[in-house]
């Protein structure tokens, strides 16, 4: 596995797929309160786009924002371990080192991950962050969907329209002024067996 994790532990189950079922998710107050991250980069929106290397056609969508914490709005994702908590779609604790993790757990030889990113003002980096508290689970397939209706309702995202199709949003969302765009690929097999096995090794279940 060509797989970079910056996290240490033990072995928990995961599911490694595109967008993934509707169950609601409430994590404990303990939790939440216990991994909030504060990232000191500017008030920041980054949509995250995973990719198909063959025919560039998107799978999965997700939004990190960079408020007055950082989290990530990964609607109907399958990123989940017991030490990350969610609330519907929504993962607090976004630290470079999650957040490395998110990137790595969905890139791998037949998908990369593109990494799109603007500097916002606070206050609409605060509106973002607001929404997807507020959006609720989101139904399975519904991933870009819910992330285009998010962002479309921010000041200076007008423009962007609702879509079912993550490299459409990605489009979109790379036309607006000071996007700067990365990619991230690795050479993990497709075999979504192994990659449970080898992601869930790296991260910590909570006491």
């Amino acid at each position: 596995m060509n797989r970079r994790f910056m996290i240490t532990g033990g072995i928990a189950a995961l599911s490694l797929s595109g967008c993934g079922g509707a169950e609601p998710v409430w994590a404990p107050d303990a939790l939440v309160e216990k991994m909030r991250y504060r990232h000191p980069g500017p008030p920041q929106l980054m949509l995250l786009t995973m990719m198909n290397v063959g025919s560039r056609n998107g799978a999965h969508t997700g939004l990190l924002i960079n408020a007055r914490e950082r989290v990530l709005f990964d609607p109907a994702g399958s990123f989940k371990h017991p030490s990350i908590p969610e609330r519907n779609d929504v993962i607090f604790g976004m630290s470079p080192q999650i957040l490395d993790a998110y990137i790595s757990y969905h890139s791998r030889e037949t998908y990369y991950t593109l990494i799109q990113e603007i500097d916002v003002p606070a206050e609409v980096a605060e509106q973002a962050y607001v929404r997807v508290l507020n959006y609720g689970a989101v139904p399975k397939a519904n991933c870009t969907r819910a992330t285009s209706t998010v962002l479309r309702e921010l000041p200076g995202f007008e423009q962007i329209k609702v879509s079912f199709f993550p490299d459409k949003l990605s489009d979109q969302f790379g036309q607006i002024p000071g996007v700067r765009s990365r990619t991230h690929y690795e050479t993990d097999s497709d075999d979504k067996s192994k990659a449970m096995i080898e992601i869930a090794k790296t991260l910590t279940t909570p006491n």
